[in-house]
């Protein structure tokens, strides 16, 4: 067993393969989308009881409009119904949830029912789950962009006031840490622009399995992949290892 302090503190989630896991089922792909959010239930449980304080899933992203208008449909559908009981449930687990993407493009019912559950789970200190959806990390950059461009503007910074440190906190987890680790399922071996500017040292766990069939299992393995890592950050291996001694 690994000691808690070998836990990814922040893991993101490309959850890739729900369409897929439906038709080697000859079962529409909503049917593997209903089975996708059973799999987040059971990953998002064992990632807390493990020690991972944060994480971060791609739930829909900018470029999922383009897919099937029908397709599109009933995961708003499967979208809504789900929010009202899964902002419960995460609230009476301790779980902040927190929605990080270009909201304005959804219903507005649908971002009441966002704002509700944020509200409503705020406090919570267990554990924090971003969901991203009508998310696209170059979104992102551009969006920071145009925050410090506007406090430049009012005359809030300066330009030498403008480094990494002050942009990466206009971007949409600016309060959060980087993530340590950055899962895929689905046998891809793409980053599809998602968190662009916070992977910048995060380790990638690529894996062939399908999103409902990644289970807490497979999430240990992604584990075990990253603790068998060493992360330099620019330096040599021996002065990594000369300051952790």
């Amino acid at each position: 067993m690994t000691s808690i302090a070998d836990i990814p503190a922040h893991v993101a989630i490309v959850m890739d393969g729900n369409g897929r896991w439906a038709q080697k089922k000859n079962r529409p792909r909503t049917f593997g989308h209903k089975a996708g959010l059973k799999a987040l239930r059971k990953v998002l449980e064992h990632a807390g009881n493990s020690g991972v304080r944060e994480l971060t899933v791609f739930a829909f992203s900018s470029e999922n409009w383009n897919r099937p208008k029908q397709e599109v449909s009933r995961l708003m559908e499967l979208f809504m119904r789900a929010l009202d009981r899964e902002a419960k449930d995460l609230h009476e687990n301790g779980v902040r949830i927190r929605f990080i993407g270009d909201l304005t493009a959804f219903a507005p019912e649908m971002q009441e029912k966002i704002r509700r559950a944020e509200n409503t789970t705020a406090g919570n200190q267990r554990m924090t789950l971003n969901v991203a959806a009508n998310y696209g990390g170059r979104w992102d950059i551009v969006n920071a962009a145009r925050n410090t461009a506007r406090a430049y503007a009012r005359g809030e910074i300066t330009l030498d006031q403008i480094d990494e440190d002050y942009f990466g906190r206009q971007a949409t987890l600016g309060s959060s840490p980087d993530p340590d680790l950055f899962i895929r399922t689905g046998g891809e071996m793409r980053i599809s622009n998602f968190l662009l500017w916070q992977s910048a040292y995060t380790e990638f766990y690529f894996t062939p399995v399908l999103w409902p069939d990644f289970g807490p299992e497979a999430f240990d393995d992604a584990i075990a992949a990253y603790q068998s890592r060493e992360r330099r950050y620019g330096m040599t291996g021996e002065q990594v290892r000369r300051e952790s001694a």
